[in-house]
């Protein structure tokens, strides 16, 4: 079993940055892909990063948002720079086994953090 809890969400105008931080327990943290997703009201749980050893962006965050991850502390981190309205949602960390960017192959996720960027 792997719990997630997310934290560093919050309400920002845009433009301005935002750092998401993701915190593991359970089992090693190092041999799990770590994924961030988001969902909008209305619209779908969508992809935005994944991490293992290298990593993955979606098209939308790409250049903006930036993945890493601290195995020593089990945490995972989403730097997201130059935001706008369209990056607000509910922002997920998950875990799987291996790096993939479909929302049904990870296994274990976190409660979400509420993002929301003013225009």
């Amino acid at each position: 079993q792997v719990q997630l809890v997310e934290s560093g969400g919050g309400l920002v105008q845009a433009g301005e940055s935002l750092r998401l931080s993701c915190a593991a327990s359970g089992r090693t943290f190092n041999n799990y892909a770590m994924g961030w997703f988001r969902q909008a009201p209305g619209k779908e749980r969508e992809f935005v990063a994944a991490s293992r050893g290298y990593t993955y962006y979606a098209d939308s965050v790409k250049g903006r948002f930036s993945i890493s991850r601290d195995n020593a502390k089990n945490t995972v981190y989403l730097q997201m720079n130059s935001l706008n309205a369209e990056d607000t949602a509910v922002y997920y960390c998950a875990a799987a086994g291996k790096i993939t960017t479909t929302a049904d192959e990870y296994g274990y996720w976190g409660q979400g953090t509420q993002v929301t960027v003013s225009s």
